[in-house]
């Protein structure tokens, strides 16, 4: 039995990324099987990404500049899926007066031999709060649906940014971020359903207590001083619970204000 290590990194801009000159040398290092990847705010040729061992399978924003995710894979996918599916989509009615978010390249699903990979790149809440009525009401139950139709046919793993810190164990300062965005009630109870419905936070499987997180502002030295929260995950269908081998986050590789997330999986 081998193991295949699954990342997952909202590189806040693939072309900023590259600039930097860190994206391929976390590659090399870090070596992953599977790579998941949000915000883009990219189409696909319009980065200069030298990986030959890789497949790339983009799903872009319309919206030039914006949002988007991406799957850099070692194995060759049997089917790709964009977005929601067209009943999804019908039943949720996923826009707002931001626009429609099922048109932002937010969601993309890979399926391979025993499983599903899906990345997700959670719509945020915004400041005043005016896009948690989309999340708690269209984008969450959709999403949650949405892998639990794929569940029909094999189990689902899904990662990205989720735009909640689930528990207060899950951000630095929670008595202070208590209902905003982030980390408001409609938000964390729309990732209690995944937990309900049987999907399992990874990381929790080997890690408890704080201090474990994935995105920092810019602001007053927080990544340093790891004041931070943890708004990227991986979750894994109740299935796969015994596969899981490792989960993992690497707050040392730079470069965007997350940091990428992994697990390690027995197939």
């Amino acid at each position: 039995m081998q193991t295949l290590k699954i990342y997952s990194w909202n590189v806040n801009g693939i072309r900023a990324v590259l600039k930097k000159g860190v994206f391929v040398p976390f590659i090399k290092e870090h070596q992953p099987d599977i790579l998941c990847i949000q915000e883009t705010k990219a189409k696909q040729g319009q980065a200069e990404i030298d990986l030959p061992d890789y497949e790339e399978i983009w799903n872009s924003a319309e919206r030039p500049g914006y949002s988007g995710t991406a799957i850099f894979t070692k194995i060759k996918p049997l089917s790709v899926a964009m977005g929601f599916p067209d009943d999804i989509v019908s039943k949720y009615q996923l826009g707002d007066g931001y626009g429609d978010a099922n048109n932002e390249g937010r969601v993309l699903a890979a399926e391979f031999d025993k499983f599903y990979v899906v990345t997700v790149y959670t719509p945020n809440a915004k400041d005043d709060l005016s896009r948690v009525p989309l999340r708690e009401k269209h984008w969450d139950p959709a999403f949650l649906e949405y892998c639990q139709q794929l569940e029909k046919k094999k189990p689902v793993v899904f990662c990205g940014d989720l735009n909640v810190a689930h528990t207060e164990d899950d951000l630095a300062r929670p008595k202070e971020n208590r209902g905003k965005k982030g980390f408001t009630d409609e938000e964390r109870a729309g990732f209690d359903a995944f937990v309900a419905a049987g999907f399992i936070d990874t990381l929790r499987l080997f890690k408890q207590g704080n201090g474990f997180y994935t995105w920092w502002t810019h602001w007053g030295g927080a990544r340093a001083r790891n004041v931070g929260w943890r708004i990227d995950y991986f979750l894994v269908s109740a299935y796969l619970k015994d596969n899981v081998v490792a989960a993992d986050i690497h707050p040392d590789v730079m470069g965007s204000d997350h940091c990428p997330v992994s697990v390690t999986l027995k197939v």
